[in-house]
């Protein structure tokens, strides 16, 4: 399908033939671009369930996978192609550890890898990476709080962004650096090439990304399959002691997210032995030292329709509870029960998998009535009156 034959309004701006119109799809059907398969191409698999008394009413598809060092050792849902997006953001750092090694805190490095609520705490990190005189160097778009409590009464402003810290640590490691912080979210950029430099020291000299897109921040982000980033995380095990990203990660849990973020919660779960990175779009990037797996774990979750914050937690919760590692459910569904697939995790790992619920003690089952209700159907049907003669 051509632009000609799509059906613009008559007075439309970005009607076929007008300045700007070349920016937009050739068609709502979507492009095919061999080499690059959507995520229609892709047989997702189901990896829970909620379920109303034993009906199901959602399925979550998705994909997951398993790396142990080098080696892809678990692959569920297809391998899928999908960008890394925020959960990216320790790799999009490496390019800067040694410069902000001894001229940030801690608490500045945490920030640095963040994607944080937008809370007191948080800005004040971020903002302390700069003088106030560098902050109008930032460029990250005007946002709100992610989780606010109470009414709203702030105005947007781009520190509230999620990803405020990691521009402000970028722009301090460029000045650094001496390198020109006009341009630092451009692919032309060395801070592009240095997050290029850090995947490929360990999915090889030659990879290249088949796409490279704009993230919500203005950043780039690259498109991965869900292997390489599982391989990517397990990398992060193997890499803990050569920099100061997993030590940032793992003091600061609650500067990395904010009050019950999923990564955030995963990290205060696992003893330093854990770190855990959400991304846009339903990613979790999870990095574990373990003794069964000596040469680092890296399990990346990718939920199909986007971002479920409460189903990526209950898989997150079987899939570490396999692991010896124990996180809090989730807050309850209404009157429903969710059910996990048992594909998320290796086979042998199954049988764990079988001993771990996915409720507590404070989330019974309030999906049916607790009595056969057939046995009052007889007594409570309506009467139908005689018929007239």
């Amino acid at each position: 399908m051509t632009n000609k034959q799509l059906r613009h309004d008559d007075h439309s701006a970005v009607s076929p033939g007008r300045p700007g119109s070349g920016v937009f799809p050739d068609s709502p059907l979507g492009e095919n671009i061999e080499g690059i398969p959507t995520g229609r191409d892709v047989e997702w698999e189901p990896l829970l369930d909620y379920r109303r008394n034993g009906v199901s009413e959602t399925t979550i598809h998705g994909a997951v996978a398993w790396a142990h060092g080098d080696e892809v050792i678990h692959s569920f849902g297809g391998n899928v192609l999908c960008y890394g997006r925020s959960m990216m953001k320790p790799f999009m750092l490496k390019a800067f550890t040694e410069v902000l090694t001894d001229t940030t805190t801690w608490e500045q490095k945490a920030i640095a890898v963040a994607s944080h609520n937008g809370d007191t705490e948080h800005i004040a990190t971020a903002q302390s990476l700069l003088s106030e005189a560098e902050w109008p160097l930032m460029m990250t778009p005007l946002d709100v709080p992610l989780i606010q409590f109470g009414r709203q009464v702030r105005r947007p402003r781009r520190w509230y962004h999620t990803c405020s810290g990691e521009h402000a640590a970028i722009l301090k490691g460029c000045r650094l650096l001496g390198h020109n912080r006009a341009g630092y979210t451009l692919p032309g950029h060395e801070t592009f090439a240095g997050f290029l430099a850090a995947l490929r020291s360990t999915l090889g000299k030659d990879w290249q990304p088949l796409r490279v897109g704009k993230d919500g921040c203005g950043l780039p982000t690259v498109s991965n399959t869900v292997n390489e980033l599982a391989l990517l995380y397990a990398g992060l095990v193997r890499e803990k002691d050569d920099d100061w990203i997993w030590q940032a990660m793992v003091e600061n849990p609650d500067l990395v997210g904010g009050f019950n973020r999923l990564d955030s919660t995963i990290l205060k779960a696992g003893d330093g032995k854990v770190i855990a990175k959400e991304g846009a779009d339903g990613l979790l990037g999870i990095a574990i030292e373990h003794p069964d797996y000596p040469k680092g774990l890296g399990i990346v979750i990718k939920i199909a329709h986007g971002w479920n914050g409460q189903a990526t937690w209950y898989l997150a919760r079987a899939i570490l509870g396999t692991l010896g590692i124990e996180l809090r459910n989730p807050y309850p569904l209404v009157r429903q029960k969710a059910f996990i697939v048992s594909g998320i995790v290796p086979p042998q790992l199954l049988e764990v998998l079988e001993t771990i619920p996915t409720w507590d003690e404070w989330d019974p089952d309030q999906d049916r009535w607790q009595y056969d209700w057939s046995t009052y159907t007889d007594v409570h049907t309506p009467r139908v009156p005689p018929e007239e003669d």
